[in-house]
């Protein structure tokens, strides 16, 4: 890491001591990553977020007294920068729309491996969207549930859908499975092939639509009934 790449600055926010405390010591681990502090409640992360002023913010939902979701307002007050980021334990489709409504810029779970981890620190930094693959299936049905048809703008449909055509029937199959919230392996397991293909492919579909995540073309998929 050279010295003109500036660090990532991280704020984590989790009621559990040791929790904080591991995965603080897994981030210092990537030395583009500065963990600058930690707080255990709503009260404190706010406090802290406004004296430094981090890049990103882990955030656990369940804190005591106030809700994850309900303290985004507050740090994005203190700390209008910041990338937020729910790391949480909470797979309910309630929490995810509610989060995102809010303004986080992302809902993980806690299961997820390391790498991953930061690798959704770096898009969320990018200005990407990242949502654990085990929830883009309760993020479309969020969405089904919350979107009106007449809040559609009419041309929308059939522009996705001349995109949709510019996939292969393989493409199309995976795309599906991204709809039904599948993981790369559970999408390569179910077609018999390499879980790289499906990498690959994925990466094809999100060009050709032109949307940057996974949980973008599944919404896409849904409205077309691929799902």
């Amino acid at each position: 890491m050279t010295g003109s790449t500036p660090r990532i600055r991280i704020l984590v926010v989790d009621d559990h001591t040791l929790f904080r405390r591991g995965l603080t010591a897994l981030l210092q681990r990537d030395p583009q990553f500065e963990v600058v502090g930690d707080a255990g409640d709503a009260g404190e992360a706010q406090r802290r977020a406004g004296d430094l002023q981090p890049d990103v913010i882990l955030l656990d939902n369940h804190l005591p007294g106030v809700h994850g979701v309900d303290a985004l307002p507050a740090l994005h007050e203190v700390a209008p920068a910041a990338r937020v980021l729910m790391l949480t334990v909470s797979e309910d489709e309630r929490d995810l729309s509610a989060a995102l409504r809010g303004g986080a810029c992302g809902y993980l779970l806690k299961t997820i491996e390391g790498d991953a981890l930061s690798k959704a620190i770096r898009r969320a930094v990018r200005g990407e969207s990242v949502v654990s693959e085990e929830m883009t299936g309760k993020l479309v049905a969020a969405y089904r549930d919350a979107a009106a048809p007449a809040a559609q703008p009419p041309e929308a449909p059939a522009a996705a859908g001349s995109k949709l055509d510019l996939l292969s029937p393989r493409e199309q199959e995976i795309l599906q499975g991204i709809a039904r919230g599948g993981a790369n392996k559970e999408i390569a397991r179910s077609l018999g092939i390499a879980e790289t293909t499906v990498k690959i492919h994925v990466q094809h579909i999100l060009r050709k639509l032109g949307v940057s995540s996974r949980v973008h073309a599944a919404v896409i998929a849904s409205e077309h009934n691929l799902g």
